[in-house]
């Protein structure tokens, strides 16, 4: 779980496995697997390093690769 600002304000807890695609409009969208949209405070760069902190908290970034990564 993440937590991430409406822009409201109000703090709130996502579940980051429900994330589909992140995107700046330029508010940053975040698209559900479920079709729902939440726009959000935080950059689009603060949600993916959210995500990214949390798969690694989790144990499921082994398998990922960074961004420019040439090995494996």
């Amino acid at each position: 779980m993440i937590q991430l600002t409406k822009l409201n304000g109000d703090l709130f807890t996502l579940n980051a496995l429900m994330i589909e695609q992140v995107q700046s409009y330029p508010d940053t969208t975040i698209t559900l697997t479920n079709g729902k949209k939440i726009v959000v405070k935080d950059s689009k760069s603060d949600v993916a390093k959210l995500v990214t902190d949390y798969y690694k908290q989790i144990g499921l970034s082994s398998g990922f690769k960074e961004a420019g990564d040439r090995n494996g």
